[in-house]
């Protein structure tokens, strides 16, 4: 999925992340650790095609992906760190939750089926996440924290990607909820899903995870080679 990536904010400045390399296969949770301020939300971004990297590549089954500032690449999802930044809080959440297949985002949206819209879908994908029926005529503000990404997730889910990358999926969700989603991270790489969870918590990685990558062990020491990439 990334070969020899590597990111900086500003030409001459640090690097962010320095030749980072690794693949997700299909069917399989592999999970990414590393501290705070390491650049796991950033080169989650750039996997998803909303930033481009300084240096290297970036391939969903050996297409590149495609960078197009403010959207992703249909094939790849992404479950946001921060739930109240990656949603509309003029929207209530089964509106939140159906919008992949309302925008044609995803394999959903190709298959493009009006009926899917409905509260029957929505409901369907809420329970999945976690959620019961009656959070869908709330808005973001009038849920908890742990609620509203739990409907990013569903949202997720209704785009039906390849590969879904979440970035702390679980950071603010009790352990109940926190079972209920590895669970759901589960079910879908045993459907043929690839899943990346990104995460500071080795312990909570490998709980569910296939394998356990250290971002640090990822990267090769130096710069990267080549700038810009081609992603």
């Amino acid at each position: 999925m990334a070969a020899d990536v590597g990111f900086r904010y500003d030409a001459g400045g640090p690097w962010v992340l320095e030749a980072v390399s690794l693949r997700v296969e299909p069917g399989t949770v592999v999970g990414l650790r590393g501290p705070s301020g390491a650049g796991k939300t950033t080169l989650t971004r750039i996997l998803t095609g909303l930033r481009m990297p300084g240096s290297g590549r970036v391939t969903v089954d050996g297409v590149a992906v495609a960078t197009r500032r403010g959207r992703m690449d249909g094939r790849v999802g992404l479950v946001h760190q921060s739930p109240r930044t990656a949603t509309d809080p003029r929207r209530r959440l089964e509106r939140i939750i159906t919008e992949p297949i309302r925008h044609g985002a995803g394999r959903a949206g190709r298959a493009g089926s009006a009926d899917r819209t409905d509260r029957v879908t929505a409901a369907a994908l809420a329970r999945r996440a976690g959620l019961t029926e009656d959070l869908l005529d709330r808005l973001p503000g009038q849920v908890s924290e742990g609620q509203l990404q739990r409907a990013c997730l569903a949202r997720s889910l209704a785009a039906a990607p390849d590969y879904l990358i979440c970035d702390e999926p679980t950071a603010m969700l009790d352990a109940a909820a926190t079972a209920t989603i590895a669970h759901l991270l589960r079910g879908l790489a045993a459907a043929g899903t690839g899943v990346l969870v990104v995460s500071h918590d080795r312990l909570l990685l490998g709980a569910f995870a296939d394998r356990v990558l250290e971002l640090d062990e990822l990267e090769r020491t130096g710069r990267p080679a080549a700038e810009p990439g081609t992603a």
